[in-house]
């Protein structure tokens, strides 16, 4: 059992060796300080990874920057399931899944909070269709496969923020939703890692998205068309889900695609996913690559 409310990893403010630790105001949403330029203190731990973080060091650093709560390196390939919102498969005026909907983004997507930016790719700028989708994101614990749904609980580290970056033109012009999610980026996640044990109820989750400043997503995990379980036990069957690996839980309604007009990403947007319990706010600002 983790002995951890949450844990941030980071460059602190005088360094530039990534640090893993636990931020010492249990209750300050770490995202929204570090846009603000407030000043954000940390325990530092022994560990490198918030799968293993270790004891407190007793030393404390000051966030200069924060990263995704894994490296590149730890999440390899990221599992990311569609349609998993009922209200979202209303929206978008498709049937209920039968059984998961898999793609996948390589871990070049992998993104930080801010103050790293999303940055829309050239060859898709001028689509004008870049478009959100914020998400709950699972991290594995220890390398699961096989495994029932009674027991993929047991697999899980803990949760953490996405944002599902895609590209809508792109996406549906092809059957298969790689190429149009997988830009260098196009996962920005974060900003707080929060352990399994500190969540008594997964439904209990609240999920939402805001568009430069208007709520625009906003559900709890009860509107899942797949819970978690059977998400994890899904994915696992066949295929190892390694430690670290991330999957990304589907999106609740609200997209901007879907939206009349259409709320698209531009140049100088701001996107905020947040989640409960500890998680915090996600935030990114838009970039058109020049």
């Amino acid at each position: 059992m983790s002995t951890y409310s949450r844990l941030v990893r980071f460059l602190p403010r005088n360094g530039a060796q990534p640090l893993i630790g636990e931020p010492v105001d249990r209750q300050v949403d770490v995202g929204l300080a570090t846009l603000e330029g407030k000043d954000v203190e940390v325990d530092v731990v022994e560990g490198s990874s918030v799968l293993s973080p270790g004891a407190k060091t007793g030393n404390k650093e000051v966030v200069g920057k924060l990263l995704s709560p894994l490296s590149q390196s730890e999440v390899g390939t990221i599992r990311c399931i569609g349609l998993n919102y009922v209200t979202h498969a209303q929206e978008v005026n498709l049937p209920m899944p039968d059984v998961p909907t898999l793609f996948l983004k390589p871990a070049t997507s992998l993104g930080d909070p801010y103050p790293a930016p999303v940055v829309i790719p050239k060859a898709f700028v001028g689509d004008d269709a870049a478009d959100y989708e914020s998400e709950l994101a699972l991290v594995i614990g220890k390398d699961a496969k096989n495994v029932t749904e009674a027991e993929a609980l047991d697999y899980l580290a803990g949760f953490t923020a996405a944002n599902d970056i895609s590209s809508r033109k792109a996406q549906f012009a092809q059957s298969q939703w790689c190429y149009s999610k997988s830009f260098d980026g196009a996962c920005p996640v974060g900003p707080a890692f929060v352990p399994k044990e500190q969540v008594a109820q997964v439904a209990d989750l609240a999920i939402r998205g805001e568009f430069n400043g208007e709520v625009v997503q906003s559900s709890k995990m009860t509107d899942l068309i797949f819970s978690v379980p059977k998400i994890i036990s899904f994915l696992s069957q066949g295929t190892t889900l390694p430690a670290g690996t991330i999957i990304i839980t589907g999106t609740p309604a609200g997209v901007g695609w879907s939206k009349t007009p259409k709320k698209l990403l531009r140049d100088g947007d701001e996107f905020r996913v947040f989640i409960s319990h500890g998680v915090g706010t996600l935030v990114n600002k838009i970039v058109e690559e020049k």
